[in-house]
């Protein structure tokens, strides 16, 4: 598995301070895709042991709030094995920090069996905190939405999807506009 990018300090893919991982590959290709570098297998470097280190390092800091998984496709059938990985000791090192993952993939589709090894996909959705699903489509493109890029997509809390067997989506209280502002004198 390749690594487009890792971003240390990212504030805009999951809430708090987070390191991003953005992995290469993606057969997807969604119309407008802002990353489309990242479609190739072999862009980037590799991800080795210490890239591991690393980001283990990085996010041993206590003002990270967690790890975020974009790409490329981290649920690509190439990437799984080093992403399911990279998860599986993140959440033993952090049990604490959000883990957070984008797929253009949707969710039923992942819980189904039907994107490459569903052993490892269980494995990397039991993971996560957060999956935010769905391919970016350019016509339903709005960029007033938290955390994603069109209004299909779907920002799913995964440990409350499996406590209520159903899909239930992520809400952390934050309202755009709606706030007031008063001045003191």
């Amino acid at each position: 598995m390749n690594i487009a990018a890792i971003k240390t300090y990212d504030i805009a893919n999951g809430p708090g301070v987070r390191v991003s991982v953005f992995v290469s590959g993606c057969t997807r290709g969604c119309k407008g895709c802002f990353q489309p570098q990242t479609w190739d297998f072999s862009y980037g470097e590799a991800f080795t042991d210490d890239t591991l280190r690393f980001l283990l390092s990085e996010l041993a800091n206590p003002h990270i709030a967690g790890l975020t998984l974009l790409g490329g496709e981290p649920f690509e059938p190439r990437n799984q094995a080093e992403v399911a990985r990279l998860l599986r000791l993140v959440r033993e090192q952090f049990p604490k920090k959000s883990i957070w993952a984008f797929t253009g993939y949707v969710y039923e589709e992942l819980l189904a069996g039907r994107v490459g090894n569903p052993a490892l996909v269980r494995q990397m959705l039991s993971c996560l905190d957060v999956l935010v699903d769905g391919p970016f489509e350019i016509e339903k493109k709005d960029l007033s939405l938290r955390f994603r890029g069109s209004s299909n997509q779907r920002l799913i809390d995964l440990q409350k999807s499996r406590e209520n067997h159903a899909v239930t989506l992520w809400d952390d209280g934050y309202q755009r506009g709606g706030m007031s502002c008063r001045a003191s004198l």
